[in-house]
């Protein structure tokens, strides 16, 4: 009772915001609004900076409260974690001059807080990551600002060895990583094979009077390898299409209009991986549901490895080979992630030691795929119910990516497996003859009667070869069918589970 109440009070306001815009905000509303999104600036020098704080002192802050804090953790015993752990803060001030616990140093006072450090040791120590090598990737060498900060106006750094990512977080969303702590740690200690983010740290650097909170992830696409394609995918259609503006960039992020426009068939997965994929995507839904999480993405880099070749041979395919040994904690990359069989990885005839999924494009072509989900610390909270509810008013509330979490996590798994990854099957081939697929992407039991039936179809009945059929031409307005064309695929799977408006 007191829900709807809530609801009604809320939807009032709402309606008369609708009345007067009826076509939703005015662009120059739309522009005011745009300034105001995240704290990510330049100074009048060029160097980016946050909350005002310039990223060369972030950096060192960050450098020096990491050595401090997971250095006099080490120094304390080991046990098992309790409950009230998930809730500890700890707080260092770091004087200029320096003090009896800390070094002097150049970035101005500052103070730096660690939050839950006993239960994030013990994430570490699942994922095989030793205190000093964590120490050693995050402060031995400068930390590498990435230029693509996103829409959010985060501030992203990797560290020199390429293993780990750190973000600023908002306030919000770090207050939800610390609630979510919990229930993250009973998935680990189930399964620690999961595409959601692996969160080793969240700490807090105050500087200036300003909270500037970041969390340090797993590094999802590896510098080592080069992504000739990079995708961030929801499920839904509503302004699901990469600006102008971000497909001027080196390596533009693509979004799920661009992916059914450039690849309509998909990625090809052998039955197995499919398999695998689909699993662990519907297992990490089904706990992100649970805990109200939403509007999260599938970020998808793919590497071309017959481009590659192409490239190299031209002498345009350098690469930046920071990692060339793999990554060093555990379950960290995608294959590992899906509980995959490394094994058959040589069928594609590479030595990838970067975790890649091997696929295939609708060419034949040969890919290495690495997919993991991010952005999970959305929660369904009033602002983003306001968010579904003005835009379901303004337009089809099903194709918004805000939306309740289980709808949204259905609407993404159907996307992710029947759109996004395709299992390869006799019917994606020409003429549905299995001959024709390339051996080592068949089942073991096909590869043997596939040589054998090529042999017999060719010689009994020459005239049954398969003719290449030419494609359709293109549609006048490409990204109005491939909307359409997603609309309908997924209206149909969600048409018995779509409540009524």
């Amino acid at each position: 009772m007191l829900l709807h109440i809530y609801d009604e009070f809320f939807f009032f306001p709402l309606v008369m915001l609708f009345c007067l815009y009826p076509q939703g905000p005015s662009p120059h509303m739309s522009q005011a609004m745009k300034k105001t999104i995240g704290h990510r600036g330049i100074d009048p020098t060029g160097e980016t900076t946050y909350k005002k704080t310039t990223s060369s002192a972030l950096k060192g802050a960050i450098q020096l409260g990491i050595t401090h804090t997971v250095g006099s953790l080490s120094q304390k015993p080991e046990r098992d974690v309790l409950l009230q752990d998930f809730e500890v803060v700890e707080s260092i001030f770091f004087p200029c001059e320096g003090s009896n616990l800390t070094p002097a140093h150049h970035y101005g006072d500052f103070r730096f807080k660690t939050y839950a450090p006993i239960a994030f040791r013990y994430f570490r120590e699942m994922f095989g990551i030793r205190p000093d090598d964590y120490m050693y990737s995050l402060c031995n060498e400068s930390l590498i600002e990435l230029s693509n900060s996103g829409a959010s106006g985060s501030l992203f750094y990797v560290s020199s060895d390429d293993e780990y990512i750190i973000k600023t977080v908002q306030h919000k969303e770090a207050e939800f990583l610390q609630k979510l702590l919990p229930g993250y740690f009973m998935n680990l200690n189930q399964n620690k094979r999961t595409l959601l983010p692996k969160f080793y740290g969240l700490y807090c650097v105050q500087a200036g009077g300003k909270n500037i909170r970041i969390a340090v992830m797993n590094n999802l696409l590896p510098s080592a390898v080069r992504m000739h394609l990079k995708y961030d995918l929801k499920g839904s259609t509503y302004k699901r299409r990469a600006s102008a503006k971000e497909r001027d960039k080196a390596v533009p992020t693509y979004k799920d209009l661009d992916f059914m426009q450039d690849m309509p068939d998909g990625l090809r997965l052998e039955a197995d991986k499919y398999s695998a994929v689909c699993k662990t995507i519907q297992r990490d839904c089904l706990l992100m549901q649970s805990f109200k999480i939403m509007d999260y993405s599938l970020l998808v880099g793919i590497h071309n490895l017959d481009q590659a070749c192409r490239e190299q041979a031209t002498g345009a395919g350098a690469m930046d080979q920071r990692r060339p040994q793999g990554q060093k904690s555990l379950y960290s990359t995608a294959i590992e992630a899906i509980q995959a069989d490394t094994g058959s990885m040589g069928s594609l005839d590479t030595e990838d030691k970067t975790g890649g999924i091997p696929a295939r494009n609708s060419k034949g072509e040969r890919l290495l795929v690495y997919i993991g989900i991010i952005d999970i610390l959305q929660s369904y909270r009033l602002v983003k119910r306001l968010e579904h509810s003005w835009k379901a008013l303004v337009h089809d509330g099903d194709t918004v990516s805000v939306h309740r979490p289980g709808f949204y996590a259905e609407r993404f798994q159907k996307f992710m497996c029947n759109t996004v990854f395709r299992k390869i099957s006799c019917e994606f081939m020409p003429s549905g003859r299995p001959d024709l697929l390339p051996k080592t992407l068949l089942p073991s039991d096909f590869v043997g009667n596939a040589s054998e039936a090529a042999e017999s179809s060719s010689l009994g009945n020459p005239e049954s070869a398969p003719t290449s059929q030419p494609l359709p031409p293109p549609s006048q307005d490409p990204s109005r069918s491939v909307e359409v064309a997603l609309n309908n695929s997924l209206s149909k799977d969600q048409e018995h589970s779509t409540p009524k408006r």
